[in-house]
């Protein structure tokens, strides 16, 4: 088989694994779509509204305002790892990876985050057209983003993020000169959010003071992706989201967050609308997912979580519903989730994602 055919077979397979992109075509390296946060995952795919771990360059990199420590002349440390057999109903060698830090910086009056991803295809083998095998090699993509958040007023934090992003769906060129390195496609991109977390809130008689949250974010804007003489949008997509507090005292504390999220890119056999074109003519086709997310913790040591996500079918149809657990121990928070698809046989089914976060003294 040709290169063209297995990047075009790698590339189906990561736009039926996208968290966002689920119109096959629409836009390029999906990978970066996916969510690290194993407890974000448990929760339905929620997050825009909390952004209150070191995983909110993910769901809204406003979140990072409100990462401040105790006193603000310490430096807050953190670090992440999060793992995931991907589409393990294909029994495929596919895999993705995520790592970060985050410290707390006084002298920025912020927090600045570095994170990596990694989205690993598994091995392949390049033929000619009689199928006689020249070679093989790895094709994989893989995203890195530094990202800096601060407070702009008492309960409002923003913030952005940088991203490197490359595509390595083709043989590369290697000391042989056997490769073609036709596959390869680099971009780069950027992420804003905002995220307004009242210290001072009464709504329908309620005191939602430090409980309530609402944020946006606005991810993957940047310059489209090309392979050989193709080029493919990124997948710049908005997420509205919230989420409130309902229950806190000294054992229980109960969470719901609710969010949306919309993919603005418009691209068909006709048209392939740039950036900012695309954020109005997004709007003509396609729909928008919905998620819905609780977490209860108790007594701040063990966390249990569920969820639901849906989007129309004119974007895909996929329906799932999501369940996660979370333990707290000294410096450690580790978290588990998994998706129940409610359909049989669904390629996200039996998903298990693991993520861990650490202080560091």
């Amino acid at each position: 088989m040709k290169n063209s055919i297995v990047a075009k077979s790698i590339v189906f397979a990561l736009a039926l694994m996208s968290g966002t992109v689920s119109i096959f075509g629409q836009a390029a390296v999906p990978f970066i779509t996916i969510s690290p946060d194993s407890r974000a995952n448990g929760m339905g795919e929620t997050g825009t509204g909390l952004g209150d771990n070191i995983y909110a360059t993910h769901w809204n990199v406003g979140g990072l305002g409100f990462q401040v420590p105790a006193t603000t002349k310490s430096n807050d440390k953190k670090v992440a790892l999060a793992y995931a057999k991907w589409l393990p109903q294909f029994n495929a060698d596919l895999f993705y990876a995520h790592a970060a830090y985050s410290q707390y910086v006084p002298s920025l009056e912020g927090t600045i985050n570095a994170n990596f991803m990694l989205m690993n295809l598994g091995e392949f083998k390049r033929t000619d057209f009689s199928g006689k095998v020249l070679n093989t090699f790895r094709s994989f993509e893989y995203a890195l983003g530094v990202g800096y958040g601060t407070l702009i007023a008492d309960d409002i934090g923003a913030g952005f993020q940088i991203k490197y992003i490359e595509s390595n769906l083709g043989a590369p060129v290697n000391a042989q000169g056997t490769g073609t390195g036709d596959g390869i496609g680099r971009s780069l991109a950027f992420d804003l959010g905002m995220l307004w977390r009242p210290t001072d809130l009464d709504l329908f008689g309620l005191d939602l003071g430090d409980k309530f949250g609402l944020g946006f974010n606005l991810a993957n804007i940047g310059p489209k992706v090309t392979y050989i003489n193709v080029s493919d949008p990124l997948p710049t997509t908005l997420r509205i989201g919230t989420a409130v507090t309902v229950l806190e005292d000294e054992f229980n504390k109960l969470t719901f967050a609710f969010d949306m999220a919309k993919l603005l890119v418009r691209r068909d056999s006709l048209v392939n609308d740039p950036i900012p074109t695309s954020f109005v003519t997004a709007w003509e086709r396609g729909g928008i997912e919905t998620s819905f997310g609780v977490e209860y913790w108790y007594e701040q040591v063990v966390a249990l979580r569920g969820g639901y996500f849906s989007e129309p079918a004119s974007i895909g149809n996929r329906k799932f519903f999501t369940v996660g657990t979370g333990i707290r121990y000294d410096v450690f928070n580790l978290d588990f989730s998994f998706v129940i698809p409610t359909e049989e046989n669904h390629p996200l089914g039996n998903t298990m994602r693991f993520s861990l976060i650490g202080n560091i003294p």
